[in-house]
């Protein structure tokens, strides 16, 4: 089977390098995010095994540290030569504003459960409540990536399947 012609991923491909990369790096890094995030929930809520479930978390974890290294990046590149007025400017603004939210309330989360130490109906309400905003904030940057995704295909890489 012949194999398609490819840009490679290097600077010289206006793809990877354009004014856009810093938006589509983190468009991918959120989306592995929040696709891994979706992955422990079910193998939490399946009653899959403890080990798996920690690993699992790991790799979610993982992503987050990435995810926060793509909103530093993103933060940190030139603004010059897109137009504000261009459609996947304003999503890729909505991108990033619901990563760092995301994040954010997952640092939140996290603070809330290392607090919680003894088990006070208010402080479980709390951490509740914290969960609650986390899963929030996860469902929202799920739904802003969608839009980005409408505008900016390309910035979605689909690993090639080999078979043998």
């Amino acid at each position: 089977m012949p194999r398609s012609k490819s840009t490679p991923i290097t600077s010289d491909n206006p793809v990877i390098a354009g004014p856009r990369a810093s938006a589509d790096r983190l468009y991918r890094a959120a989306a592995e995010c929040v696709r891994q995030r979706q992955r422990y929930g079910a193998l939490v809520e399946a009653g899959a095994s403890e080990e798996e479930q920690k690993a699992a978390l790991q790799v979610a974890s993982l992503c987050d540290d990435l995810l926060q290294a793509s909103i530093d990046a993103y933060e940190k590149a030139p603004v010059n030569g897109p137009s504000k007025d261009e459609e996947w400017y304003r999503k890729a603004i909505n991108v990033w504003q619901s990563s760092r939210d995301y994040e954010r309330r997952h640092s939140a989360s996290d603070a809330s459960t290392r607090r919680v130490g003894t088990a006070s109906a208010s402080g479980l309400k709390d951490l509740a409540m914290e969960y609650d905003l986390e899963a929030s904030a996860l469902l929202a940057l799920q739904h802003t990536l969608s839009a980005y995704r409408k505008v900016s295909p390309d910035a979605h890489i689909e690993p090639a399947t080999r078979v043998g």
